[in-house]
């Protein structure tokens, strides 16, 4: 006669394993990676995305203060300066990790930083730029007499040492908010967010969030015999944090 044993489970802990289920709710109003319009509609989406409320903020190349315009003044405790206040962003007066969050946004052309006036970027299709950010007087004075460095070089060096002196003022795992745009110089292709995210890297930051603002104007030039490069309408907002 043949007896029917019942056999164990090989896996006796699933009887009592619930099943599973998804939490959080179906929806489309998520913030975007990529966006066509202003700066000052795009920034509110990156603090929204990675800065708490109440948050201390320094804003070290504040110009007319163009990202905040669509920031409300009670949502966090800001503090805007840049060099024509007599501030330079490489060398700030606050004290060790003070800071929450800092925001950098120095100018991302070369042509900012020639020591001659009547060279200086800032006409025609970029005058609006000049407005809001260049004063005049950004000539990098951390270039010497040998020049090496210059053109693009110039630009790059002051991402770099503002990023430094950011990383002193921000505390643990405090923000930096980046922003940047790539460019030709003297002929070259030069991919200014990656330089910047890789000495970042370099020195303690992790790289969190990348979004990229499209200009809404076509842009132009007055004279072009042969294009060789695609002309740049997007730009960057890069976000790091201290480790």
């Amino acid at each position: 006669m043949t007896t029917n044993i019942a056999q164990p489970s090989l896996f006796p802990q699933e009887k009592d394993k619930k099943k599973r289920s998804q939490g959080g709710v179906s929806t489309s109003d998520l913030v975007l990676s990529a966006y066509t319009d202003g700066n000052e509609n795009v920034f509110p989406h990156v603090l929204d995305l990675h800065v708490p409320k109440g948050s201390r903020v320094a804003d070290v190349t504040w110009g007319r203060g163009v990202f905040w315009k669509k920031v409300p003044k009670d949502e966090y405790q800001v503090i805007g300066t840049d060099i024509a206040m007599g501030i330079d962003c490489r060398n700030l007066p606050y004290e060790d990790g003070s800071f929450d969050c800092v925001v950098l946004d120095p100018p991302y052309m070369e042509g900012f930083y020639r020591k001659n006036n009547e060279h200086k970027a800032g006409s025609g299709s970029h005058s609006s730029l000049a407005r809001a950010y260049s004063n005049g007087d950004e000539i990098n004075s951390d270039i010497d007499n040998s020049g090496t460095k210059k053109w693009h070089a110039a630009v790059t060096d002051m991402y770099f040492k503002a990023s430094r002196e950011a990383f002193r003022v921000l505390r643990k795992k405090g923000i930096l908010i980046v922003k940047c745009q790539d460019e030709v110089s003297a002929g070259k292709q030069w991919l200014t967010h990656v330089e910047i995210i890789n000495e970042l890297e370099s020195i303690g930051y992790y790289t969190k969030d990348l979004f990229v603002v499209v200009r809404t104007g076509k842009p132009a030039v007055s004279r072009l015999i042969n294009q060789v490069h695609a002309r740049k309408n997007h730009s960057y907002f890069l976000v790091f944090i201290k480790k």
